[in-house]
């Protein structure tokens, strides 16, 4: 038996502190705590933003990796960053358009996908699954994803980490890269917990399809109405679970009650700068996609996805010319996709139909326009990582243009969002026309954009011209660098 003259006393110190961490444990966020897996450990690795990293992609027949690309299959290889390393780990080219109109001109320079576990069980990068490094194709300033991301983070959606690398082959310069974290389970775990929900990526098969799904319309009770979701799920959905996403799409579609079957403030947020980017190659967008879509517990969010077409360099179909940027920078914010498509996206059409919802909406664009851009914020992020990584875009040799367009890209990119936050403002207060109907009614209303040549952001006259520069990097790499 245990005797001490203060056993009583610690055994009720020791019940308070039991008390106290089961409390923590249970309401811990609420209280203001921080989750352990919110602060993974790749988080302040890889994604520390404060300098450029290294990733050294150990591959021996990388010309063959290079010719086989378009097949988009794993092919295992030794991943050295920051100094260690790590073996097995699945590599393959990533990419729709991106990828077929790279192998198309002949070049070389893919984004790609690492992960760690597909090959190796269990394998990860400081509890990181899969990661991409994103070759900014058709981003002339390598900052159009870096930046977006900044303002979705900004807006407090749910945002993939990314960083700057310097990427080599075998020891061998390949380019400057940005890495960006994968939404599969440590991104899920760190922005929802370890009790996360499903997450998809709904994508279409063929654009000649009607994809209905992509859209998030409501097809009926059943699920297999939902090929584009539930074919492309992150994690295995369960039958009910399958079914609880189809009632979420269908209490969507009626256009009541919706904040039981969608996260309204997140979604509000999430197109506060959707709307902004002018991203088309997207959900409000033609093809609908680029979007990843998170359920939990019958509620649906929209998270943010692939922007190296964003501010205007993706316009099909919508505007005649489609480079026009007095139309693309003073593209309403109240009606951001022309008739046929708006209609077709409930997601954004169904909500802007309350008036509370529409409110909502106006009063989060305006605290974007006062704390990202009339603060100074967006020039200071653009400015220091343009400087940061300066000299990594000078001597890149597979870049798709050279420093001197890159330097121009970053000067267009500026004055482009600096434009569109004017023109949004001007929206706002009811200066410029914000929906698609006043706009024809005064079609010269807005910002003046002369000068803006947005073909500076990125064209495929730059695809053709990069060749012979990827060419000889892809040369040095398979003689050793010799």
């Amino acid at each position: 038996m245990v005797q001490h003259r203060r056993i009583d006393a610690v055994c009720v110190g020791a019940a308070v502190l039991a008390a106290v961490l089961a409390l923590a444990f249970l309401f811990g966020e609420q209280l203001g705590l921080v989750r352990a897996s919110s602060q993974p450990g790749y988080a302040a690795r890889l994604f520390d933003k404060s300098r450029v990293h290294h990733i050294d992609i150990r591959m021996e027949d990388w010309g063959g990796f290079i010719e086989q690309a378009g097949e988009e299959e794993y092919l295992p290889c030794t991943i050295v960053i920051d100094g260690e390393e790590f073996h097995q780990v699945g590599l393959r080219a990533k990419g729709n358009n991106s990828l077929r109109l790279t192998g198309e001109y002949g070049l070389s320079r893919f984004s790609l996908k690492l992960e760690f576990d597909h090959f190796l069980a269990g394998g990860n990068y400081y509890g990181l699954d899969k990661l991409s490094l994103d070759a900014s194709f058709q981003d002339n300033s390598l900052l159009k994803t870096f930046l977006v991301y900044d303002m979705m983070a900004f807006q407090q959606v749910p945002t993939p980490l990314c960083s700057y690398v310097w990427v080599t082959v075998n020891g061998v310069g390949w380019g400057l890269f940005l890495a960006v974290e994968e939404p599969e389970e440590a991104f899920a775990r760190r922005n929802f917990g370890p009790g996360y929900g499903q997450l998809y990526k709904p994508d279409y098969r063929s654009l000649s399809e009607e994809n209905r799904d992509v859209a998030l319309q409501y097809s009926g009770p059943d699920p297999s109405q939902y090929p584009n979701i539930f074919e492309n799920a992150k994690f295995q959905p369960t039958q009910a679970e399958k079914e609880r996403l189809v009632r979420a799409l269908e209490i969507l579609d009626s256009g009541e009650n919706l904040e039981t079957a969608v996260n309204v403030d997140e979604v509000l947020r999430y197109f506060t700068v959707q709307v902004f980017v002018m991203n088309w190659d997207s959900y409000l967008g033609p093809t609908g996609h680029n979007y990843f879509l998170y359920e939990e517990d019958g509620v649906l969010s929209i998270l943010p996805w692939d922007y190296n077409l964003a501010f205007g360099t993706y316009a099909l179909g919508m505007t005649n010319p489609v480079r026009d940027p007095h139309v693309l920078i003073n593209f309403p914010i109240n009606t951001p996709a022309e008739g046929e498509v708006m209609l077709n996206r409930p997601l954004y059409h169904n909500l802007m139909k309350h008036s509370e919802y529409y409110a909502r909406y106006h009063q989060y664009f305006d605290e974007f326009l006062s704390g990202y851009f009339e603060s100074g914020r967006f020039q200071a992020v653009l400015r220091q990582t343009a400087r940061q990584i300066a000299l990594y875009v000078k001597q890149d040799p597979t870049a798709f243009c050279s420093y001197e367009d890159h330097l121009l890209a970053v000067e267009t990119l500026e004055q482009v969002c600096l434009l569109r936050a004017a023109s949004a403002r001007g929206q706002l207060e009811g200066k410029y026309p914000s929906t698609l109907r006043a706009r024809q009614e005064a079609p010269g209303a807005g910002v003046d954009t002369s000068g803006i040549e947005l073909e500076a952001l990125g064209d495929f006259e730059d695809l053709r011209s990069a060749k012979p520069r990827q060419d000889a990097a892809l040369a040095a790499v398979l003689q050793g660098g010799e």
